[in-house]
């Protein structure tokens, strides 16, 4: 359990202004100059120690992230790093009220951590429907501007830095780095190939870093407040404090700052009022945004909510998006619905996730009914495991985590569908 001296984001609910004056009084861009004179590889040292893993779902160590880039950039092929707004996963709303409530921290972050990897600049890529948080955000960035914390000689550190604010245009393949990378130059939101990796060829073919914002808004905190604090918060490999986005059938959905590894069962209780209906009443939780696997409610109750804690139990920890879902819910529908979801947001380079999503939702909603055959839902997991790993990005993985995580643990409920329905063999279904 977190206590309130240790949080980070201390007006994660707006109760106070997002302004430049009172981001000051809750402690940001306090002498940020002195911070950078830390120099760049000891910054990176910090943040490796501080154990912090990228808060975007993969959970990559972000020290060591920020130590791919170039030591020395060269002439007309500077540096860049790319902060991922996009927060288009269903389920994930934390990035929003970052930008919404606290865009300082973000703006803050974005030059140390564009310092520490002798960026040129950040971009920070955000979600065409976010309007209100991009309104605050270009607000945000005029005030650094104006007093000298952005541009020439940023924070008086001898240090030039711009930070841009671009808006995307509500595509969820925006949110995969080098898909990301492509629409900020202009050109469709479709993911590369990797090898180069941004880090060697990025932005306008420049060594770039994408970072997701929650993994920028910490970094000043952990340098001002010193690594081994961040440290010694959560368990070990899962480090430091994490915004946990709790929705569905809670008495109380929010957005919550908490240690890493907090039990599910202490987290809901603690923030969210408790189960719907009581505990008893709790069927299945999606713990980490659509993206990952379900985990029925006796597997979840006392698992550790991160990283290492959810990939137990056959999940993730994601985004931390958390979607608690009672027993009114119609699970398959539900899964379903977010078949639907990827099927709509493929890019359509690749041809398993462009055949594929498609086809595995048509299935879904035949299973949803019914109308369809027992020996179907092997086929369906068959096609799930062609789609998954075969595709250049993850959304192929992200469109067939939930199916199998469906027939893993609620198959029983979809052949319950299908025998009420007078489910026929496979020879009789396709006459």
């Amino acid at each position: 359990m977190l206590d309130d001296k240790d949080r980070i984001f201390t007006n994660v609910y707006g109760f106070q202004p997002w302004n430049l004056e009172a981001a000051r009084k809750r402690g940001d861009w306090d002498n940020t100059k002195k911070l950078l004179e830390r120099g760049p590889d000891q910054i990176i040292e910090d943040i490796k120690a501080s154990g912090l893993r990228g808060r975007g779902g993969a959970g990559f160590p972000t020290g060591m992230k920020w130590s791919f880039m170039p030591k020395e950039p060269k002439p007309g092929r500077p540096s860049f790093l790319v902060i991922n707004a996009d927060e288009s996963e269903p389920g994930s709303c934390k990035d929003r009220e970052i930008m919404r409530h606290d865009p300082h921290k973000l703006i803050e972050g974005a030059l140390i951590a564009g310092f520490a990897m002798r960026a040129r600049a950040a971009y920070i890529y955000i979600r065409g429907e976010f309007i209100y948080e991009a309104k605050v955000l270009f607000a945000a960035v005029e005030e650094a501007y104006a007093a000298g914390l952005l541009g020439k000689n940023a924070a008086g550190s001898g240090y030039d830095f711009d930070v841009f604010v671009h808006r995307g245009a509500g595509a969820y393949i925006c949110g995969e780095e080098t898909a990301q990378i492509e629409s900020l130059e202009g050109k469709k939101g479709q993911p590369r190939l990797k090898p180069p990796f941004p880090a060697g060829a990025g932005l306008y073919g420049c060594p770039t870093t994408v970072n997701n914002v929650e993994s920028i808004a910490v970094a000043p905190t952990i340098l001002r407040r010193g690594a081994s604090w961040f440290a010694g918060i959560g368990r070990e490999g899962n480090k430091g404090t994490k915004l946990f986005q709790i929705s569905g059938h809670v008495n109380k959905p929010c957005v919550v700052e908490e240690a890493m590894g907090i039990s599910f069962r202490e987290l809901i209780d603690k923030h969210a009022g408790g189960i719907r209906g009581g505990w008893d009443n709790l069927l299945a939780v999606i713990p980490g945004g659509s993206s990952v696997p379900l985990v029925p409610a006796a597997q979840i109750m006392d698992a550790p909510m991160d990283f290492d804690g959810l990939k137990g139990v056959g999940s993730g920890l994601g985004t931390a998006a958390v979607i608690v879902m009672d027993k009114s819910t119609d699970i398959v529908r539900a899964i379903s619905r977010l078949s639907y979801f990827y099927k709509h947001e493929s890019c359509g380079q690749c041809t398993p996730c462009r055949e594929g999503t498609g086809w595995m939702w048509r299935v879904m909603e035949r299973l949803r009914t019914g109308d369809a055959a027992v020996e179907e839902i092997d086929m369906l997991l068959d096609v799930t495991k062609q789609v998954e790993g075969h595709t250049i990005c993850a959304l192929g993985d992200a469109a067939a985590w939930p199916i199998q995580g469906l027939l893993r643990h609620f198959r029983p409920e979809v052949e319950r569908r299908i025998a009420e329905r007078g489910g026929s063999p496979m020879m009789e279904a396709a006459e």
